[in-house]
């Protein structure tokens, strides 16, 4: 269990300590993984940016993913029973949502080259893979030296379908509970990360110039 995700942040941090001596750049999944990005970042001395993906979720149930989205790519699965118009109006809807954010968030800085770069995609828990699946995806396309998905948790489903893809070569996980409901069910604070304060931290990394 973590207090919240600075406490989550710092314990992924230490045990991502041994990837200082690489040209590293965090990738943090807005908006939960961005404080955890934050320190990740911090303790690395490493750049901090977003990838700009979001899951749909399910019409019965919002937190259950068929898929997920960029500005690019669609990816969907467990889709079974969900409509067509279901899913192309949430895929309007969400990249209407991305643009936005994307404007918002590269008002002061440009996303960061990931080229030949160690990078390391971190978020605050994984139920499912498919927002992370997506953003390897988009990742692989820049050609980055290696790829490493880092969390403080994740399902035991989500993590072996991880550590299968052969898109990722590290994935680093500090809990994998065999009873999984959901990410905020292993926090004792899981307050929903808002743009301006995912917006305010990536410009205090940039303006600091890590």
């Amino acid at each position: 269990m973590f207090d919240n995700r600075i406490d989550a942040g710092r314990q992924l941090a230490y045990a991502l300590d041994n990837f200082k001596n690489e040209d590293v750049v965090v990738l943090a999944i807005p908006r939960g993984g961005v404080p955890l990005g934050n320190m990740v970042a911090k303790a690395l001395n490493a750049p901090l940016d977003v990838a700009l993906t979001k899951k749909i979720g399910h019409p019965s149930n919002k937190e259950y993913a068929i898929g997920a989205v960029s500005l690019e790519d669609v990816v969907i699965t467990n889709a079974d029973g969900v409509t067509r118009t279901y899913i192309d109006s949430e895929i309007k809807r969400i990249r209407e949502k991305l643009e936005k954010r994307h404007n918002q968030y590269y008002k002061t800085k440009s996303p960061e080259n990931l080229n030949n770069k160690t990078v390391l995609i971190v978020d605050d828990g994984i139920a499912t893979g498919n927002t992370i699946m997506i953003t390897i995806k988009l990742v692989k396309k820049q050609n980055p030296k290696k790829v490493i998905v880092a969390v403080p948790v994740a399902s035991k489903s989500a993590l072996s379908r991880l550590r299968s893809s052969q898109d990722i070569d590290e994935v680093i996980c500090l809990m994998a509970p065999t009873y999984f409901r959901g990410v905020g069910q292993f926090y004792e604070e899981f307050n929903q990360v808002s743009d301006e304060e995912a917006i305010q931290l990536l410009e205090e990394n940039y303006v600091n110039g890590i």
